[in-house]
């Protein structure tokens, strides 16, 4: 199993997210999808984030604009960035992920819900904070809005990513996308070579059945 800690408001977890299914399906593997506040991490592991964005202008930060667009194109996506509302609040997009997976009329639309809400935001530069625009996404896919917005109203849902938040940061993760193979950790959309490798080398190293 892959577990996968994501946040919709990265674009390099966008990228992981179209790349990771691929790879999933390639090893027959299941993927075991992990919302978090990646703005959490941040605050608890990461500050630095947040000077890395005002410094727009050196020739790192100019690349790394490059390098997000080329590796939107060879994944054949439409992607902006930065989009015009940036950062972005994702709190309310990410409990919906959690209550999406966990509604009995919701469940099958997870991924169409998770790719609309991602390309809500980086490819038509919508605000997925607001409850319009996350509305006018459960409609997309085919989940009932009226239900949704109250779903992520609910206590445990709240909890629930503050506790998947917390786990990564005890694990390890410092940003997002962050990948797991057992206690394996691996970070970046770059790095799906590697966790590639995991998948393989775990599955060597499970005993065969008698």
């Amino acid at each position: 199993m892959i577990e996968f800690f994501f946040d919709c408001s990265s674009p390099w977890t966008y990228l992981a997210f179209r790349n990771i299914q691929r790879l999933a399906s390639e090893l027959d593997e299941t993927i075991s999808w992990r919302p978090v506040l990646v703005g959490g991490i941040f605050n608890s592991v990461n500050k630095g984030v947040y000077a890395a964005r005002e410094d727009t202008d050196s020739p790192k930060s100019r690349y790394l604009l490059k390098d997000v667009r080329d590796n939107a194109r060879e994944a054949g996506l439409t992607l902006v960035f930065p989009p015009k509302v940036f950062p972005v609040n994702s709190v309310k997009a990410m409990r919906g992920c959690l209550w999406v997976a966990q509604d009995a009329t919701a469940r099958d639309h997870y991924l169409a819900f998770v790719e609309a809400t991602f390309a809500a935001y980086f490819s038509e530069e919508k605000d997925i904070s607001q409850d319009d625009v996350l509305a006018a996404v459960c409609g997309q896919a085919g989940i009932d809005a009226d239900a949704f917005l109250a779903g992520i109203a609910r206590p445990d849902i709240k909890e629930q990513l503050k506790a998947n938040t917390d786990e990564a940061i005890r694990r390890g993760a410092f940003g997002s996308p962050t990948f797991f193979v057992g206690d394996d950790m691996y970070f970046g959309n770059d790095r799906l070579p590697l966790l590639r490798s995991a998948v393989l080398r775990a599955r060597s190293s499970i005993p065969a059945r008698p």
